[in-house]
């Protein structure tokens, strides 16, 4: 990850990018701004509109926050249209470049067609190359690029066969919210690694990564879009098409374990509701004698709730936040460096003073982080530390569209947990199973031949290949991580 700067984000891995699309609707490029705003924990690096009056497309996009650059009746006035489409993106790379930044758009022998892609495509480096071979010119370094591509070189003649064309060329993870000139698109990648909803406001349609973006603009959640299905919306109303070969669905655990926004129905499933089910689990699973449970905020209060009402320990926020923190300044000195921990978490006394500590956070990748917490947590007198993490130990890169470092930057991967509790410098330690995982998510054991959901960066097992990955040196790795997008 490229977020060092970020003082307590390091021990957490990042969901890449959100997506939204509106369809029939004179406020299009305003609704989605809102929606991007609510998906905005997605992706926080860039963000960007696209807009249809079914003649014209009308284009915005900018390095920051979503309110940062969507806040003026003057650029929202010049996204005219009832069809609109956006994006937030999360960078993998260091540098976020303005040429990265989607939707991507471009003209078509049918018109335009604008993109907007949340996961990735591990092919993408050999479909690049063959496409470069051939005489494409590439101006981004993104995947999503590839599909553009693909589009434009396809031999059918309907936009939708045309993307289906492209589709069938590519594998990986992907949610898709397409705008050509008269109509919206989304698809789900056959495994529906990630997600991608259906709302509707009167005669609006709408489609998002996330069920709290239709909750802002007041619309009503329809249903999540199937695994491999492709959703067509025009002015005739929606059809459906699924042109995949039926497979087992995949969808991604760690949307339930930290991803997605607690607020979020997911597959069906609330977030908040399921996350206080996993420290409920938890709390089952690995008990300790402790006077109070603390959680590592935000991502850890409710599988924090989940634990206390399990283990019958009184919550309390022993961890206070500071909200109005951004990126980190750059620190003159090792010293204010130290102390920079401190900007966005303080430890709260009264609560932790001479008390046996349970700390729950959502996950452990680094481990930076949580030594730092630890520390501070000490610091304001706590008599014993315990860590408990509502998810299995991260041992595998994840490479569908998720920001992970190496595998040899991950704790989890090189340490037992025993060395682990010690180099966090906690009493003890311990994760949820991921028997236990699955249990409090779908009330189900895993099927360790068929796994109901992708959980490869806890067990390593990939549901879809790793083409660009496997069998390439460390350059090409290098380069298969910057054509991961967003």
């Amino acid at each position: 990850m490229n977020d060092s700067n970020h003082p307590f984000d390091g021990d957490h891995l990042h969901e890449e990018c959100g997506v939204f699309g509106v369809f029939g609707h004179t406020d299009s490029a305003a609704m989605t701004a809102l929606g991007l705003h609510a998906l905005q924990h997605r992706g926080q690096e860039a963000a960007g509109i696209v807009s249809s009056d079914g003649h014209h497309f009308y284009s915005h996009r900018a390095l920051g926050l979503v309110g940062d650059n969507f806040n003026s009746a003057d650029i929202i006035g010049k996204l005219k249209g009832r069809v609109a489409v956006g994006h937030n993106r999360y960078s993998t790379t260091g540098d976020t470049l303005l040429r990265n930044v989607q939707p991507l758009f471009g003209d078509f022998s049918f018109g335009g067609l604008a993109v907007a892609h949340n996961g990735n495509l591990t092919n993408a480096m050999t479909l690049r190359k063959q496409l470069i071979d051939i005489g494409c010119l590439f101006q981004s370094t993104s995947d999503t690029e590839v599909i553009v591509h693909l589009i434009a070189l396809s031999k059918q003649t309907t936009v939708e066969d045309r993307l289906f064309d492209a589709l069938s060329r590519v594998e990986g993870a992907y949610s898709l919210v397409i705008m050509a000139n008269d109509m919206l698109i989304g698809v789900r990648d056959p495994l529906g690694v990630r997600p991608l909803v259906l709302g509707q406001i009167g005669d609006t349609l709408l489609l998002a990564s996330e069920t709290c973006a239709l909750d802002i603009v007041g619309a009503k959640y329809v249903r999540d879009v199937e695994p491999g299905e492709i959703v067509i919306i025009t002015s005739e109303g929606m059809r459906s098409v699924k042109p995949f070969a039926p497979v087992q669905r995949r969808f991604c655990i760690f949307e339930y374990v930290y991803f997605s926004r607690p607020d979020s129905i997911s597959e069906g499933r609330n977030v908040y509701e399921t996350r206080q089910k996993i420290g409920a689990e938890l709390a089952r699973e690995a008990h300790v004698d402790a006077d109070v449970v603390v959680p590592v905020p935000d991502s850890g209060i409710p599988a924090a709730i989940g634990y206390a009402k399990a283990s019958r320990i009184p919550f309390e926020l022993g961890i206070i936040r500071n909200h109005y923190v951004g990126r980190t300044f750059i620190e003159p000195s090792d010293h204010v460096r130290h102390l920079g921990v401190k900007l966005k978490h303080n430890g709260n006394r009264a609560v932790l003073e001479g008390k046996r500590v349970i700390l729950v956070d959502d996950s452990i990748v680094r481990g930076t982080t949580s030594k730092k917490i630890v520390a501070m947590v000490r610091e304001a007198g706590a008599a014993k530390v315990h860590m408990r993490i509502a998810s299995p130990p991260t041992t595998h890169s994840c490479f569908y569209g998720v920001d992970t470092p190496t595998r040899d930057q991950l704790l989890a991967a090189n340490n037992t947990i025993d060395a682990m509790a010690k180099l966090i410098g906690v009493d003890s330690l311990a994760f949820v199973s991921i028997n236990g995982m699955y249990k409090a998510v779908a009330d189900i054991s895993r099927n360790p031949g068929a796994p109901q959901f992708c959980d490869a960066c806890f067990s390593g097992d990939y549901p879809i290949p790793l083409t660009d990955c496997n069998g390439a040196n460390e350059r090409q790795k290098d380069l298969f991580s910057e054509f991961s997008e967003v």
